[in-house]
C-alpha cells in the first residue's frame, strides 16, 4: 500500500462525515457464461456464508493484487485481470468497519479446488443463494454481475448493526476511494 496507513483514509458516508475503515478487503466474482463462481467460507470473517472469494488487503498490495491472490488461495484459480465494479462501505454500529472492493472477471485458468479456507462452486446467476449470504449482497451483487461496461462503478454505503442491515444508499458518479491497481 506504499506507506498507506488505515488512519489516513477518511471517507464521507451517508451517516458519518469522517469514517475510517478498520479493514480493507476485496471480493472476486468469476463469470463463465450464465454462471458465477461462489464460495462457502470455511474460516474467518463470514465463516459459513456464501460469497465471492476474497479477503483482507496486505501491506504492499494493490487492491487488484489482493483480489488475484485471494482468488488463488481460496479456489486454486488464476486470473491476470479483473475489473473493479463497486466499493462497499460497511458502517457497523456494533462491529468493525469494512471497506470492500468488488472485482469481476471472465478470464481465468487452473483447476477449481476446495481449500482450507473455502469450498468453491459454480451456480447459475439467476439461482444465487442470497438467503445464505450477507444481507447486503442481494442489493449490490445483481447490479455488479449485470454490468457489461468495465467503466461502470458504484459506491454503496451500508449501515449495519452486527449482521442486521439497517439502511443503505448508493452514491453515483464517484470513483473508488483508493487506487485499484
Amino acid at each position: 500500500m506504499h506507506g498507506f496507513q488505515m488512519m489516513d483514509l477518511q471517507l464521507k458516508t451517508t451517516w458519518i462525515d469522517e469514517w475510517t475503515p478498520d479493514f480493507i478487503g476485496t471480493l472476486v466474482f468469476v463469470k463463465e457464461g450464465s454462471k458465477v463462481l461462489l464460495i462457502r467460507k470455511k474460516t474467518g470473517h463470514g465463516m459459513g456464508k456464501v460469497n465471492g472469494a476474497g479477503g483482507k488487503l496486505e501491506a504492499g498490495e494493490t487492491l487488484k493484487d489482493c483480489a488475484i491472490r485471494e482468488l488463488a488461495e481460496e479456489t486454486g484459480l488464476t486470473i491476470r485481470d479483473a475489473h473493479c465494479r463497486a466499493e462497499l462501505r460497511f458502517v457497523d454500529q456494533k462491529g468493525p468497519q469494512w471497506l470492500g472492493y468488488v472485482f469481476v472477471t471472465d478470464s481465468w485458468s487452473g483447476n477449481l479446488e476446495q481449500t482450507n479456507e473455502a469450498d468453491p462452486f459454480w451456480v447459475e446467476v439467476d439461482q444465487i443463494p442470497y438467503n445464505q449470504m450477507w444481507p447486503d449482497d442481494a442489493i449490490w451483487l445483481p447490479k455488479v454481475l449485470a454490468k457489461s461496461d468495465c467503466t461502470d462503478f458504484e459506491v454503496y454505503d451500508f449501515l449495519l448493526r452486527g449482521d442486521q442491515l439497517m439502511d443503505h444508499r448508493i452514491q453515483r458518479n464517484i470513483g473508488p476511494s483508493m487506487f485499484v491497481g
